[in-house]
């Protein structure tokens, strides 16, 4: 009996898809694993910038990713380096944003549980990448304007001098570092 040619059936998905940078679709709201490439969030978060963009030179997300990485102690470099991935396919909300907005965080997680099965990471974020993370607030403090109020509670700083790289340099250094440490 012959072969019959079946079309390339998709199944549903939930939502609507994104097209990515390498031209793959991506679901947002059904995110699964194997629709997750390294080379599109690379280049996404090269392209965006921290802080809703209020800063005094470009910043990356890619940048932001990659200078934790390398500050963090060994068993959390991977974890690190992959913490924004969402903001790949979902931007990057300012925190004071992000809390009220209804279903990001819930949407956030999902994404973020496709990435780390991706990637071979555990779900939840090591406590070390989750305190480096907010103690990088106060070296990219140093990338905003004075402010007319004092912040309450500041971060105590990593000690990382930022190096304000291109997107194109932003993106080619997280694809090292990922190269690096999850070959």
């Amino acid at each position: 009996m012959p072969e019959i040619a079946r079309p390339n059936i998709i199944p549903a998905r939930a939502g609507d898809w994104i097209q990515t940078f390498t031209g793959r679709r991506f679901w947002p709201l059904d995110p699964r694993p194997e629709d997750i490439c390294v080379e599109d969030i690379a280049h996404a978060l090269s392209l965006q910038c921290r802080y809703g963009g209020h800063c005094l030179s470009f910043y990356s997300v890619a940048e932001h990713s990659v200078l934790l990485a390398n500050h963090v102690a060994a068993p959390f470099k991977r974890w690190a380096l992959m913490h924004d991935a969402s903001e790949a396919y979902l931007v990057d909300v300012p925190r004071p944003i992000k809390r009220d907005l209804a279903n990001y965080r819930e949407i956030e997680a999902r994404v973020m549980a496709a990435v780390c099965e991706r990637f071979g990471l555990p779900r939840d974020m090591p406590a070390e990448v989750h305190e480096a993370d907010n103690r990088i607030i106060g070296d990219e403090r140093r990338n905003l304007a004075s402010c007319e109020a004092e912040w309450t509670n500041p971060p105590e700083p990593l000690g990382i001098a930022l190096k304000l790289m291109s997107p194109l340099i932003a993106e080619n250094a997280f694809i090292v570092a990922y190269d690096r440490l999850f070959s």
